[in-house]
């Protein structure tokens, strides 16, 4: 490999590392969660969201606008997506502190709403916020210790949307309910959960016509 090629290629990957997406505007091609792909300019984007904002999404085939995280590691590019600006510095805030990742924040964020959250930390309410996948004793003291400052005056009702009142569930054809309940079973365990607790509590909430966001939604809330 010639000298020259070889400054070409660095400067094509430095600029592709550099370059941050912060906000992606499209339709929206697929939705399964805890992932979509939205189309932007031809190029389509995948984007991991936490379910207490995947369930205000529009429908496929619906122009959607998302604010987005940008994750560059070794080995892959990453983006976690959010309905409004307020919602992802939250995200931001709770990845900042010490053994939280993204992939932790994205199951802490699903596990609860965010005012549920913020309410936990307030409290120091450990017993609550080690319901949530991957997050242990030491995690939860640590969330509680490292963030009750900085969510100071965060508020309770101006966060995520509370479950009660979701977005209504998505109008297109709804999927077999054996579908359905394998689309459940598969986004808890890209949030975290074990297999045998996820297909445990789908079983238990499942009732006839529920569609997969449904079924999520329910589960998620049966478990904190």
């Amino acid at each position: 490999m010639s000298i020259q090629f070889f400054i070409i290629l660095s400067k094509i990957h430095f600029q592709r590392v550099n370059t941050v997406i912060g906000r992606l505007r499209g339709i929206l091609i697929e939705k399964q969660p805890p992932e979509l792909l939205i189309e932007v300019n031809g190029i389509g984007y995948e984007v991991q969201m936490p379910m207490s904002c995947f369930y205000e999404l529009p429908n496929v085939g619906e122009e959607a606008i998302i604010y987005t995280h940008f994750v560059v590691r070794e080995d892959a590019q990453l983006l976690y997506g959010f309905n409004t600006v307020k919602e992802r510095a939250l995200f931001r805030e709770v990845i900042k502190a010490n053994g939280v990742g993204p992939k932790l924040g994205l199951g802490i964020l699903s596990g609860m709403t965010a005012s549920q959250f913020v309410s936990c930390v307030e409290r120091e309410d450990v017993s609550t916020l080690v319901k949530l996948p991957g997050v242990g004793k030491k995690t939860a003291e640590r969330l509680v210790v490292e963030m009750k400052d900085r969510l100071k005056g965060w508020g309770a009702g101006d966060l995520f949307t509370p479950f009660t009142d979701a977005a209504p569930v998505d109008s297109a054809p709804q999927a077999s309910q054996s579908s359905a309940e394998e689309e459940a079973v598969s986004a808890l365990l890209a949030l975290g959960y074990k297999p045998t607790q996820a297909s445990k509590v789908v079983s238990q909430v499942l009732k006839p016509g529920m569609s997969s966001e449904e079924l999520i939604r329910e589960s998620l809330k049966s478990m904190v």
